[in-house]
């Protein structure tokens, strides 16, 4: 006897979880974290030039990659962001990695810039990505719908 055969994408956890996703995109909130995430990823991405520490090569090249890398991030999880909510943690990594940087790359670039630049950045990357998570654990369910009684605890 065969056994009738499902896709993956019509699972009814994975469903609901994609909804879930969605209503807490579809946010205020979530649609300001994911702009602000483009935009600190940007700001990243020029800091070198705009702070003036192109003279550093190697956190000149960090901050441009990770730069790029957060303005992708930011731009997937505005689109997407019920495929795409686990990266909220890549934003967390980058953002530690970002405060960590002034002294883990190559040379000696440990200076008041940079490292103002970098720990200030990363500690708002890192916070921006920790409340991407808890929008998306939270589905949506924000003190608006509690006020209207429409969630259930």
């Amino acid at each position: 006897m065969a056994t009738p055969t499902s896709r993956i994408e019509e699972h009814p956890d994975l469903v609901e979880m994609r909804a879930r996703y969605a209503r807490a995109a579809s946010t205020p909130t979530a649609q300001g974290l994911e702009a602000l995430t483009m935009l600190a990823g940007v700001f990243l991405l020029i800091s070198p030039w705009i702070v003036g520490f192109t003279r550093f090569n190697a956190l000149t090249v960090n901050n441009f990659v990770t730069g790029i890398a957060l303005a992708v991030i930011g731009l997937t999880l505005a689109v997407a962001f019920e495929r795409t909510y686990g990266l909220s943690m890549a934003v967390c990594a980058i953002g530690a990695w970002t405060v960590l940087s002034p002294w883990l790359v190559t040379g000696n670039v440990d200076t008041i810039r940079t490292i103002l630049t970098n720990v200030i950045t990363g500690g708002i990357l890192f916070l921006l990505g920790l409340a991407l998570l808890a929008v998306g654990r939270r589905g949506g369910k924000g003190a608006r719908a509690h006020r209207k009684g429409e969630t259930s605890g």
